[in-house]
């Protein structure tokens, strides 16, 4: 397994991560999965087995269930393992307005919350699930310091964010000799391209390293979805989840055909060669992956160990490309000194 550094960190994390928001789902049984403890130690066996050592999840994943699932999975070998959680949003059940939002209030109980269900002392990044711009900055990044400072946090991240908000958050923690984000978990993928406009240029100026969330786009880029094939009963696309396609349908049909001609060349899966061309971008250090059984959880593990040839990839970058908004369409236009990100790999 390759490891890379998170953002401008010390931190070396492997670049595929597993996400548990398939653990304990809850009311979302049935589209995203319901793995419990013992399934759990199992895809954590295998996922250590394969170098496999970061772990994603959050406070709100099934209201924290997932968590305490995954606590127990890791029961034990915590020192083997890196945990990812998130604060900010609300519960499904909490009507508490001091319940919600990057608080000082909120984010201590929510900490506290996650350790406790985590089973551990200690959490390795711990993000901004969301920017919340009813609290002053200040609030917000001095409470993440002392979190840092107290040793329950080891790195702070946000998720979610635009341009503007992770860069007050950046200059704020620098003006006041503050703990900084070293990491961004986003939303990028072949579906879903606009991270590229302003998020990676921040990144790579800033050193803040990307964790992608959904990179196969909620299965579009499995080859579940075709032209004039209709989802599959048991697909998240129709579970009524959040829409993580920006592109219309023809850009859609268009990149999974590509897909499918890498597949053929590499041998490899459509779902394979996406997460690849993700692994390939500029800043990211690692990409979040999920899995309902060990089958699907395997087949993203061969993601990794072999790379898309730089014709592959551009292939994949004019299937996909969609036309900016503005600023940035007119910016591309002046790429003397607004060049469009070419780094590869490492945040």
């Amino acid at each position: 397994m390759e490891f890379r550094q998170l953002g401008k960190s010390g931190l070396k994390v492997p670049v595929l991560s597993f996400g548990t928001a398939t653990f304990a789902a809850g009311s979302r049984e049935g589209s995203w999965g319901d793995t419990q403890v013992d399934e759990a130690k199992r895809l954590v066996d295998i996922s250590l087995e394969a170098g496999v050592n970061f772990f994603d999840t959050a406070d709100v994943y099934s209201d924290g269930r997932a968590e305490e699932v995954l606590g127990g999975a890791v029961a034990g070998r915590r020192d083997n393992v890196l945990i990812g959680t998130k604060a900010t949003f609300r519960g499904s059940t909490s009507t508490d307005p001091n319940a919600v939002g990057s608080s000082r209030f909120h984010l201590t109980r929510a900490l506290e919350g996650s350790l406790r269900r985590l089973g551990t002392d200690y959490v390795d990044v711990y993000y901004l699930h969301g920017f919340d711009a009813a609290t002053p900055q200040e609030e917000v990044l001095s409470t993440l310091d002392e979190f840092v400072r107290s040793g329950k946090v080891r790195y702070i991240g946000a998720s979610n964010f635009s341009g503007w908000q992770l860069m007050k958050s950046l200059a704020v923690s620098d003006r006041y000799g503050w703990t900084k984000h070293i990491a961004h978990q986003a939303h990028y993928s072949l579906a879903a391209r606009e991270f590229e406009w302003e998020l990676m240029p921040l990144g790579i100026d800033q050193g803040v390293g990307t964790v992608v969330w959904s990179p196969l786009s909620q299965g579009r880029l499995t080859g579940k979805i075709r032209r004039g094939q209709a989802a599959p009963a048991d697909s998240r696309l129709v579970a009524g989840s959040e829409t993580e396609q920006s592109g219309d349908d023809e850009t859609l049909f268009r990149t999974v055909d590509v897909l499918d001609e890498l597949a053929a060349e590499t041998g490899k899966s459509l779902a394979q060669v996406a997460l690849n061309w993700v692994l390939q971008r500029p800043t990211v250090s690692t990409v979040i992956f999920g899995a309902r059984n060990e089958q699907q959880f395997r087949e993203n593990l061969g993601a990794v160990g072999w790379n898309l040839t730089t014709e592959q990839v551009a292939r994949l970058d004019a299937a996909s490309a969609t036309t900016p908004t503005y600023p940035y369409w007119h910016q591309a236009n002046f790429s003397e000194r607004n060049p469009f990100p070419t780094a590869i790999g490492k945040g």
